[in-house]
């Protein structure tokens, strides 16, 4: 016992005595490794609303915008900030706000969203590449192409027609967040107080069904907790939170999820993909947003977004965990040290120094989804 105390009184001098230089040195190597891994290997980030940026700045035909994906000041997404932070794989949100479910148009919209994106890609076939598998963001990887996957938030673009499910599947969506801010024909949202389905329409349920039979992941992100157990007991599939976090830390913020949520998505084969907007991670933040307060936003840096990822690791398991950022969808409510894509290997540097191995990693950056969406896949195929 005496030999053990006097090692450790050693290695307590020695700790003091090393210089800052030494000291830096296991930051130093994992800033490098962090570098290395998020370019080693595909990234996949559930949500990016690029194509709606894109449409708000009235960027509606080809030559109008297709410089912007490929270097701009504006927006958290395009081609070289993508390059420089290793993001290969960004789910394009085909989004359509919910007045458009009210006032019309929705299914038009989401066409013309489809249409920019294909537009991107075939205007710069040597950057990007639309995917429909998992198997093509992973060949377009090898071929150094940053794939261009399509994800519909906001069901409303399937109006009350189950044949526009398969519809958008044919299209190239992959998947769909079954509503937004506001209850829809489908189900109900966790920010509409109305509660008009108590969960899921008779409708939704035909969708959810649709959705499985097609190969479709279905997105439970925005819908109502009541929402949320139905599609979990009628889904054949694992289901998706293309961008999420956890309530815990956010009690006012009702967008987030529950540890029940979160486990009963695992439980289910699923995966929780963790948002980056401040108001997901901070409750402060939420409060801020949700009131509209003038004040100085609370400061929220990277590390709130793995305080997050250790959270669902610890009720559910590093298996259930992914990146869905909402870049160019939260406005200037992003953390410090991740404010552009570009900034991606400061999350894998905070990762790294909390002690998770590059396997960890690898899983939350394309293995867990991966694993999902071809469990889908092979689901729709039985």
């Amino acid at each position: 016992m005496k030999h053990y105390y006097q090692l450790f009184i050693l290695g307590l001098f020695l700790m003091s005595h090393l210089s800052p230089a030494q000291t830096a040195q296991p930051q130093t190597k994992n800033r490098r490794l962090a570098h290395k891994i998020a370019h080693r290997y595909p990234m996949v980030d559930g949500h990016v609303d690029l194509p709606y940026r894109l449409k708000s700045l009235n960027f509606r035909l080809q030559k109008e915008y297709l410089g912007i994906p490929i270097q701009s000041d504006k927006g958290e997404f395009d081609y070289v900030k993508a390059k420089k932070g290793g993001l290969s794989a960004p789910f394009m949100s085909i989004f359509v706000p919910s007045n458009y479910q009210r006032e019309g148009g929705a299914k038009e919209l989401a066409d013309s969203l489809i249409k920019m994106i294909e537009g991107i890609s075939q205007a710069h076939p040597d950057k990007f590449a639309l995917a429909k598998t998992p198997q093509d963001i992973a060949q377009n990887f090898r071929n150094g192409l940053i794939s261009l996957p399509l994800g519909m938030e906001n069901g409303a673009p399937i109006e009350d027609k189950l044949a526009n499910v398969s519809y958008f599947f044919n299209r190239g969506v992959r998947y769909i967040t079954l509503t937004h801010v506001e209850d829809n024909l489908i189900c109900d949202s966790s920010n509409d107080k109305k509660r008009t389905w108590g969960g899921l329409s008779a409708f939704g349920r035909e969708v959810v069904a649709e959705m499985n039979r097609l190969g479709m992941l279905i997105d439970i992100s925005h819908v109502s907790d009541e929402t949320f157990f139905q599609v979990m007991e009628l889904s054949k599939s694992p289901c998706i939170a293309s961008h999420s976090s956890c309530r815990t830390f956010t009690p006012d913020f009702p967008r987030n999820m529950s540890d029940a949520m979160i486990k009963k998505l695992a439980q289910k084969g699923g995966v929780i993909m963790i948002s980056f907007g401040n108001m997901f991670l901070d409750n402060a933040s939420a409060k801020h947003y949700l009131e509209q307060q003038k004040q100085a936003k609370p400061l929220v840096t990277v590390k709130a977004i793995a305080d997050h990822i250790d959270h669902v690791v610890k009720i559910a398991g590093v298996d259930y965990v992914g990146f869905g950022s909402d870049f160019d969808g939260v406005g200037d409510y992003l953390p410090e040290g991740i404010k552009t894509v570009a900034e991606y290997p400061n999350l894998i540097f905070e990762l790294l120094q909390r002690g998770y191995t590059e396997k960890d990693i690898a899983k939350m950056m394309y293995q867990n989804i991966f694993r999902v969406w071809n469990e889908v896949i092979a689901q729709a195929q039985k």
